[in-house]
């Protein structure tokens, strides 16, 4: 049977085992996307993940509308990721940079004050964190031809940027109401052009992104994550199991070396949802390796992994505040638990400061 603890290869990289980390925005880059050394010391203290997944890194400074958010898009961003993944391939860890397009969840103030790019003319609802405080959501433009074409070009540069800072790969983030996400569901997409209307058509920016990062950085250093769920941050779709397993399909289609399905297991997610469980309706599509994530504990993901649908399980909030996740749950420890109120505060609390198991014992 199947174990956390089993080695899997996953594209080009032989995984020592199946706990992942989850793509976690923290907000330790500098104002301009630039990573800063402390970033080296976080990822460097996980490295005992079977792969680490970046926090969401913008392609571009149109799709980048996180306050102290990394990207990739300049040369200062390339040269401040390498001593990161320096201390991580150091530390015997794998990592791949998630590729993120914020799309309307993009504030105005870090466009200077020009209008977010979306699948369609909508507003997301509540309210963004800007470096201002938090404000509401403005209408975004619908994507012209010519946007759409800027795109993917922002996103093959930000994946060839990621290889020559030393990631292991990429990760396209399509998932939790971002820009890929609102082209995919019909509750954001009301396009009446190739990119909208039917499913064929609404998974087409998905997959000429896919297609581009292919052809960029290779099948087997292309991995993707979707949400295949109910709403979230005022996305949503009236078909989900139809739309998702159709974009699994495609991804299937394109060889890629995993896919990551964000399905909520509980209420206590931000994600949580009525919907159904897609994946599996997507297994039997797409050969790569099926990555699930959002709220699993030990026992719960070595269930999914015997289930024979999951090939791996990412963890993000045990991850944040366990650097060793890997020895804890290899000896059914208990878990240090998260502080929110230092998820995307500066500096080393509640960053770089939660004790490994070693030391709570030596304590």
């Amino acid at each position: 049977m199947t174990s956390l603890f089993d080695p899997i290869r996953i594209g080009n990289l032989h995984c020592p085992n199946r706990i992942f980390m989850a793509p976690l925005t923290r907000g330790r880059a500098t104002r301009e996307g630039v990573p800063t050394a402390i970033m080296g010391d976080y990822y460097g203290q996980r490295a005992a993940a079977g792969l680490i997944v970046s926090e969401g890194t913008g392609v571009s400074r149109e799709g980048l509308g996180w306050p102290f958010a990394p990207g990739l898009w300049t040369e200062a961003q390339v040269e401040g990721w390498k001593p990161v993944l320096e201390q991580v391939h150091g530390a015997g860890g794998r990592i791949v940079a998630q590729l993120w397009h914020m799309g309307r969840l993009v504030h105005p103030d870090f466009l200077d004050g020009g209008a977010p790019l979306s699948a369609s003319a909508t507003t997301a609802p509540m309210k963004a964190h800007t470096y201002d405080g938090k404000k509401p959501y403005e209408q975004a433009r619908a994507a012209t031809a010519d946007d759409i074409r800027r795109t993917i070009d922002d996103f093959a540069r930000a994946a060839r940027n990621a290889i020559a800072a030393g990631f292991d790969g990429v990760q396209l983030h399509g998932a939790n109401g971002y820009l890929i996400d609102q082209f995919l569901r019909d509750g954001t997409n009301g396009r009446e052009d190739e990119y909208g209307g039917s499913i064929p058509n609404r998974i087409r920016l998905l997959r000429e992104v896919v297609e581009a990062l292919v052809a960029e950085v290779g099948a087997d250093r292309t991995h993707v994550r979707l949400s295949p769920n109910g709403e979230v941050q005022g996305c949503d779709d009236s078909q989900p199991h139809d739309l998702f397993t159709a974009a699994g399909a495609a991804l299937g289609e394109l060889g890629i070396a995993s896919l990551e399905l964000r399905e909520p297991g509980n209420q206590s997610s931000f994600l949580a949802t009525e919907v159904e469980p897609v994946s599996h309706l997507i297994r039997p599509h797409f050969r790569g390796a099926l990555i699930l994530n959002s709220d699993y504990v030990h026992g719960t993901a070595e269930t999914r992994l015997a289930e024979g649908v999951a090939d791996a399980i990412t963890f993000g909030r045990p991850f944040l505040a366990n650097p060793d996740l890997v020895d804890r749950f290899r000896r059914d420890a208990e878990l240090n638990q998260p502080n929110p109120r230092t998820f995307y505060t500066a500096g080393p609390e509640g960053y770089t400061d939660y004790p490994s198991l070693g030391e709570q014992q030596a304590a």
